[in-house]
């Protein structure tokens, strides 16, 4: 079964504490960890076994799970202190974009032999190193992303498979997807109209509220046999109350968990 989440970086103006718990008011399974440099850090790696403990709590408490974490860069001193702190916490998945410029073959040999490296250091701590295609950065579409995945060959590596980023490269997500998922460990998701160079407001990434295909997407990975952690990813959030951005997030639960339940995989 599909277990939904959400990345604490929508909550990111309060703490993680005070998003948990309406993560969990929305219906969620579980939360993904914002541990990003200078954006959202609700787990700052430097000073994980500090928070470690209240950390446990606040899944106790809560009763949702710790599905992934987004780090976003791959750098590797952070990455080893991510792999830590998921053995530690029991985080299975760590989530990597791929840094670089598109359509720069030294920028995507150089993010493959990072991911390739890491990911095998990923196996030791018994967690899976995910990148996702991003605009903009060198793997950013399917035939870059098949490339790290005929590249990287490790257990430990895993596609996070974001439709956004493949909608706004000019391709269908449900039909890229296709070509994919077999290695997809992990989903980032939300929604995006189209002609956006970026995400779009918060309410626009709302899923259910854009113009990609998530309905048709969710089936592609129900029929290719996806049972990983789908965590909504909404950034831009800033200087909005807490109720603006929960209900963002309660109005995509219902979206994705009509979705899957249709699907048989709720």
């Amino acid at each position: 079964m599909i277990q939904l989440g959400v990345n604490s970086v929508l909550f990111k103006e309060f703490d993680l504490k005070t998003a948990a718990e309406h993560i969990a008011l929305c219906g969620y399974d579980g939360i993904e960890l914002a541990a990003i440099k200078g954006m959202c850090e609700h787990l700052e790696l430097d000073r994980w076994k500090e928070q470690a403990g209240e950390l446990k709590e606040i899944s106790d408490q809560t009763g949702l799970s710790f599905l992934s974490m987004e780090v976003a860069a791959l750098d590797e001193d952070r990455l080893r202190l991510a792999f830590e702190a998921g053995a530690e916490l029991g985080i299975p998945v760590i989530n990597v974009g791929p840094g670089g410029q598109s359509d720069n073959e030294d920028d995507l040999q150089n993010a493959i032999e990072k991911l390739a490296k890491m990911s095998e250091e990923a196996v030791g701590y018994g967690v899976s190193l995910c990148v996702k295609a991003h605009v903009g950065a060198s793997i950013y579409n399917t035939p870059t992303t098949l490339r790290a995945m005929e590249a990287v060959t490790s257990t430990g590596f895993g596609v996070d498979m974001d439709p956004s980023h493949i909608f706004r490269a000019g391709e269908a997500p449900e039909e890229a997807l296709k070509q994919v998922v077999s290695r997809v460990k992990h989903v980032h998701i939300r929604d995006c109209k189209a002609g956006n160079q970026g995400p779009g407001p918060i309410e626009e990434q709302t899923c259910g509220c854009g113009d990609i295909n998530l309905a048709g997407y969710c089936k592609t990975l129900v029929d290719g046999g996806y049972s990983g952690p789908m965590c909504l990813e909404v950034i831009g959030a800033q200087g909005h109350s807490l109720a603006q951005v929960s209900i963002i997030a309660a109005a995509s639960y219902g979206y994705l968990n009509a979705c899957l339940k249709a699907l048989g995989a709720r």
